[in-house]
């Protein structure tokens, strides 16, 4: 454990697993909650919902801030990710300095051997984003399992900007019968609406602006497919990012919430949803829309 000083606030910050879980054993009662919020850093007023939402539903509160190098399939991407603890432990003592952090390096996480537990996820892994990022989602539960054991939180809180991953995560904890619950938390957008993402930081004033282009993008495809088949909307929205030069559309996808299978023709008991990967000058962003 480190006592970490910054602007005279003097808040728990732990660098090695074994502190943390001895401090965290000598805290629990047979009644208290943990609430745990894994983050990659760089932190946003999304992040910060997470916090206050663990704060308000837990008797103790922890952020971890670890970049995990084996989520990344493109290594200039993990090169780039911002990495600002200063910053973010001084955002957290603001938002309430009680939260435990946890730093850990690498080698405290993976002991050496770097690499990707092996994780059957049921299909959820083959669509989209793990078309896209082979190998993402066995380095996301790898880390994500590891956390957990380490934490072992009552709760967990997860942002749904990312909800592939949110039903990855879930699947995971349902097949390895791990003791927490998990909870997904609404999106947190920018004045623009943009989805609030750490990598939105590396994009100019005007991209950010232009950016906001993808969420309404989102929200007239929704109304869209009220009236419209999937493939017609799927075909408007394409149409629409390739008269837009600023943009890359990597995909658009229709999809059943639940198994994340591409939406073919609409049914009546299913739940859809939008995701949405689009490059902005080689920075990448993600969002996503309940069709409801």
């Amino acid at each position: 454990m480190f006592a970490f000083n910054f602007n005279k606030i003097t808040m728990p910050i732990f660098y090695g697993k074994a502190a943390l879980i001895d401090f965290l054993n000598s805290v629990k009662t047979s009644h208290s909650t943990i609430g745990f919020v894994p983050t990659m850093g760089a932190l946003h007023q999304g992040h910060l919902s997470l916090m206050q939402q663990s704060l308000a539903e837990n008797n103790t509160t922890v952020v971890s801030i670890f970049v995990n190098p084996t989520q990344f399939n493109n290594p200039e991407d993990l090169e780039k990710y911002p990495r600002t603890l200063e910053a973010d432990t001084q955002k957290i003592a603001d938002l309430d300095p009680n939260i435990i952090v946890y730093a850990p390096s690498v080698e405290d996480i993976y002991e050496g051997k770097t690499v990707s537990q092996e994780f059957d996820f049921d299909g959820l892994e083959d669509q989209m984003e793990g078309k896209f990022r082979p190998g993402h989602f066995n380095g996301v539960g790898t880390i994500v399992k590891r956390l957990f054991e380490i934490v072992t939180p009552t709760n967990a809180y997860f942002g749904e900007k990312d909800f592939q991953q949110l039903q990855i995560v879930k699947k995971m904890v349902s097949k390895n019968q791990l003791a927490v619950n998990i909870i997904g938390c609404e999106i947190f957008r920018e004045a623009n609406g943009l989805a609030m993402s750490s990598r939105n930081e590396r994009l100019s004033k005007t991209e950010r602006e232009q950016a906001a282009m993808i969420y309404q993008t989102l929200l007239e495809a929704k109304e869209k497919f009220q009236t419209q088949s999937c493939e017609e909307v799927k075909n408007w929205v394409k149409e629409v990012f390739q008269s837009n030069s600023i943009f890359d559309l990597e995909y658009f996808e229709i999809a059943d919430e639940a198994t994340l299978l591409p939406c073919v023709e609409q049914s009546k008991n299913k739940n859809y949803r939008a995701f949405i990967a689009v490059f902005v000058n080689n920075i990448r962003l993600i969002d996503t829309i309940s069709l409801k």
